[in-house]
Formats: structure tokens, C-alpha cells, sequence
């Protein structure tokens, strides 16, 4: 009787472990899965974040590499990056897709930034660009944007200033500003010029650490 009662609880201990491992095992398969559906979320997002299509770009679609530039028009850095990038282009058009994002870090840049946006309304994005690169010094100071001296800076490049001053304002210009800013959360875009290359960031900050990096993709 006594050998009968051990061998049945001996089946239900061994019955109860056996719950006990599948019940371990499903979880960690539901656990892992979990975690690979967030891991697999997070790179959609990245990569969306990365596709930067609401912005403006130079370069061929198809291009090679693909730089995307989070940039603040006020950043003093910046003005000293982007003529070197151009230069790339210059050379390489077909192998070589710029794609700038803004993001305002300097006191009063996201007046700048609406500027820039506005103004490629009148398809005049990239010679606003280089003329508020090129004159930081008149309407920046102290890393401050003086609004009042930003239109006599940018004079020279034609717009209708009018006109301007309307499509700062749009809803249009406002989302793609806001879009811009989730991606530079999402990306941990932390100061300006951040850059991007086919999805890598620099190794470290530099404009040889850049030039090795877009290097190295072409060569790919």
C-alpha cells in the first residue's frame, strides 16, 4: 500500500515539474518574443525616423549613401561642416544623398528653422541655407538669434518676404518642425550637426571621423 501511495505521488511530483517546465518555457518563449516584436518596433521606427522623406535633400534617390544631417541654422559648427558635405556632392552626385533635419538648440534658432522651412515655398530652401550659414555673425550673438537682423541677412537670396512671413506660420511648416524634433528624441540627437550615414552614426565627432565614415560606405 505504502509502495502504491509513493509511486503516485512520485507520478504527481513528476507531473507537477513537468507543468512547472512548460510553464518556464512559455514564458521565456512569450518573454523572447515580446522582446524581439519591441527590438524589431524600435528598428521600424529608426529606420522611419532615418528615411527623413519630409525633408529637403540634395542628391541622387538612388544614391550610394545616404547622410541625413540634423542641423540648427545658428550652430556656428555647422556653417563650418556643411560647405565640405557640398563639396562631396559636387563630386559624386550620383553616389551621394544629403538630407538635412533642423532642430533648434540655440535660444530663438526655431525662428531661423520656420525661415528655412517657409522658404521652400518659393524653392529657395538651399540658398536660404547657405545665407544664414554664411552670416551667423549677423544675426547670432552671444549663441542668441537676433530675429529683427535675420531678414537683412538673407536679402541677397530674393524672397518674398511677405510671402514668407505667411508660410512661417502654416500648419505644413509646423509639422514638418515637429516631425524633426520626435525623430531627434527617437535618434538621441543631442547637439548639432548630428550626422547619419547610411543609418551609422560617427564613431566619434569629427570631420575626418565623417569623411571616414561616408568613405567607407561608398567603398561598400
Amino acid at each position: 500500500m505504502n509502495s502504491e501511495n509513493s509511486y503516485g505521488r512520485g507520478n504527481i511530483i513528476a507531473a507537477t515539474a513537468g507543468v512547472l517546465v512548460l510553464a518556464v518555457v512559455a514564458a521565456t518563449f512569450f518573454y523572447e518574443s515580446d522582446d524581439t516584436q519591441s527590438l524589431q518596433s524600435e528598428a521600424a521606427a529608426r529606420q522611419a525616423a532615418l528615411g527623413s522623406e519630409h525633408s529637403p535633400a540634395l542628391g541622387g534617390a538612388d544614391a550610394k549613401v545616404h547622410i541625413v544631417e540634423f542641423l540648427d541654422p545658428a550652430c556656428g559648427t555647422c556653417a563650418l561642416f556643411f560647405p565640405m558635405v557640398k563639396q562631396w556632392l559636387a563630386e559624386v552626385p550620383d553616389e551621394i544623398r544629403l538630407s538635412v533635419r533642423h532642430v533648434a538648440f540655440h535660444t530663438g534658432s526655431d525662428y531661423a528653422v520656420r525661415i528655412l522651412e517657409a522658404s521652400r515655398k518659393q524653392d529657395k530652401y538651399w540658398q536660404t541655407l547657405e545665407a544664414l550659414l554664411a552670416s551667423q555673425n549677423q544675426w547670432v550673438q552671444n549663441h542668441v538669434v537676433q530675429p529683427d537682423k535675420i531678414g537683412p541677412a538673407i536679402a541677397a537670396v530674393g524672397l518674398n518676404m511677405e510671402q514668407l512671413t505667411a508660410d512661417m506660420n502654416t500648419v505644413e511648416v509646423m509639422q514638418r518642425i515637429e516631425q524633426d524634433k520626435k525623430d531627434a528624441v527617437l535618434l538621441k540627437v543631442s547637439a548639432t550637426p548630428e550626422y547619419f550615414v547610411n543609418g551609422r552614426p560617427l564613431p566619434s565627432f569629427g570631420q575626418q571621423q565623417l569623411a571616414d565614415l561616408v568613405r567607407e560606405e561608398l567603398g561598400k
